[in-house]
């Protein structure tokens, strides 16, 4: 997507070890009026896929599953990186953050994914793939079905997508990093 991966070269920043910073228009400040246009990218690549649930993981997937969800007039949640008091019937599973360099126990309340329902994973980047990964078994434990995953932002160079692709997996990404060699953001066109 075009208009992403202009604000990435202008806005993002490049850190050692892989790191892209987009906190300034994604992950911490949001533009709004780039979040839309990047749902209404991720609803023209799903529009021939049957989805009646938006998944994803707090917190910086939350905003862009919830424009996904009011263009789709669907229903979002998100899978919980601490476990509430008050939940009761869960699913978990435990997730490793490359960013943050620990592992989170990630839930959901059997309450809101179903047997038989049709889930549209959204989160901001794909990296190793470990939150998608996280996101799989949920989904599995629910016993409802994965019919895609979209990402603002896939790290190819990672191999993420290499190996949710490989497990037939319909995924869209709005912009794939090549590299961040010397810390040169390269994108693939």
């Amino acid at each position: 997507m075009k208009a992403l991966e202009e604000r990435i070269l202008r806005d993002g920043k490049c850190f050692e070890g892989g790191i892209l910073k987009v906190d300034n228009f994604i992950n911490h400040q949001m533009d709004p009026i780039l979040m839309k246009s990047m749902a209404v990218e991720f609803v023209r690549r799903f529009a021939s896929t049957d989805i009646n649930k938006v998944l994803t993981i707090e917190a910086s997937g939350i905003a862009p599953a919830i424009m996904v969800g009011y263009l789709l007039e669907l229903p979002v949640v998100f899978a919980k990186k601490s476990v509430p008091n008050t939940m009761q019937n869960m699913l978990s599973t435990s997730v490793y953050s490359f960013t943050k360099e620990r592992s989170y126990n990630v839930c959901v309340n059997r309450d809101y994914i179903h047997e038989g329902d049709k889930i549209l994973f959204i989160d901001d980047f794909l990296a190793n793939g470990n939150a998608a990964k996280g996101i799989i078994d949920l989904v599995k434990q629910a016993d409802a079905e994965l019919v895609g995953m979209g990402f603002l932002i896939e790290k190819a160079f990672q191999h993420g997508g290499d190996y949710l692709r490989e497990q037939g997996i319909h995924v869209e990404s709005l912009a794939i990093i090549e590299s961040l060699d010397n810390c040169r953001i390269k994108i693939r066109h």
